[in-house]
């Protein structure tokens, strides 16, 4: 037994509580970022994200048509317009009708709308409408002049009667001659009858009256004058044989301007008016439509 210590008896004092005298407490957990945002910025706290929501859904609104808008898909409707003369026409021994996939490389270029043709000549030996296709005459030529060198495909159409080589040695003399477009070393002309890309600048055609529509759509030639679209220098069958009336017969002279007048549009050349009564008319003049008071002329460089 052990020894107790004389004296009554008294209840040892418990220790102190660790929550203190009023018993255990709740612990609080702090408030989350969340509340104190809420807390701190009361309603704006909601307005600020709705107010971000609303500026993106706005700008997807504006943005989102954009691709797909009128103009921009008439952009690219009008630079797929059909062009004559691509450069996967047929080669020499075939028949080919004009392209209509590439656009031409610049506007295309007439002498005339149907309201403002003069009257016709004198009725040739031409046909008027021809089979709508052409063909590449063969052969090749030497380079006339020095300069820069302009290689060149000749085209008659089919069924028009024309002798295909009769017309390719015009068309060479008149490029080839040192008045036209060479002049002074400017520039140099070769015929080829290769029509891969890249083997030609530009190409003459012979087409008739009828199919002129065809090789140059929308020009308005009306069957009468001469144009350039795309890379072809298309010269009307009537105008080949029967010239225009300021000409007064003289086929051959007018033959030789209307091929230097085309050729020049496909070198990048514009139309330019008579510089006056009785001087010399620019070559680049509408000759065909009327002479203006000027002196006819068929050369760049007379």
């Amino acid at each position: 037994m052990r020894h107790r210590p004389p004296g009554p008896l008294a209840t040892r004092p418990e220790p102190p509580h660790p929550h203190g005298p009023a018993g255990p407490r709740r612990s609080r957990r702090r408030p989350g970022r969340l509340r104190r945002f809420a807390a701190r910025w009361g309603w704006r706290a909601f307005a600020i994200p709705l107010l971000t929501v609303a500026t993106v859904l706005a700008l997807v609104d504006l943005l989102g048509p954009a691709a797909g808008s009128p103009a921009r898909v008439g952009a690219t409707a009008g630079s797929a317009a059909p062009a004559a003369g691509s450069p996967e026409a047929a080669a020499s021994s075939t028949s080919t009708a004009p392209s209509t996939t590439a656009p031409p490389p610049a506007p295309a270029e007439g002498d005339a709308g149907p309201s403002e043709v003069p009257g016709a000549p004198a009725a040739g030996t031409y046909v008027e409408r021809g089979a709508g296709s052409v063909s590449v005459v063969p052969g090749s030529s030497a380079v006339y002049g020095t300069g820069p060198l302009q290689r060149f495909v000749v085209e008659v159409e089919d069924g028009i009667g024309v002798d295909g080589a009769a017309f390719a040695a015009a068309v060479e003399a008149t490029l080839g001659d040192p008045r036209s477009w060479g002049s002074g070393g400017r520039m140099s002309f070769q015929r080829v009858d290769a029509t891969d890309p890249g083997a030609y600048e530009f190409r003459v055609s012979l087409v008739s009256p009828g199919s002129m529509e065809r090789y140059c759509p929308g020009v308005g030639t009306g069957g009468y004058t001469s144009c350039r679209y795309g890379e072809r220098a298309v010269i009307n069958l009537a105008r080949w044989e029967t010239a225009v009336p300021d000409y007064q017969g003289d086929v051959a002279t007018y033959r030789q301007y209307v091929v230097n007048h085309e050729v020049g549009h496909a070198l990048g050349n514009g139309h330019q008016p008579c510089p006056g009564p009785g001087q010399v008319a620019p070559v680049m003049q509408q000759q065909t439509l009327g002479l203006e008071g000027c002196v006819k002329n068929a050369w760049p460089h007379p």
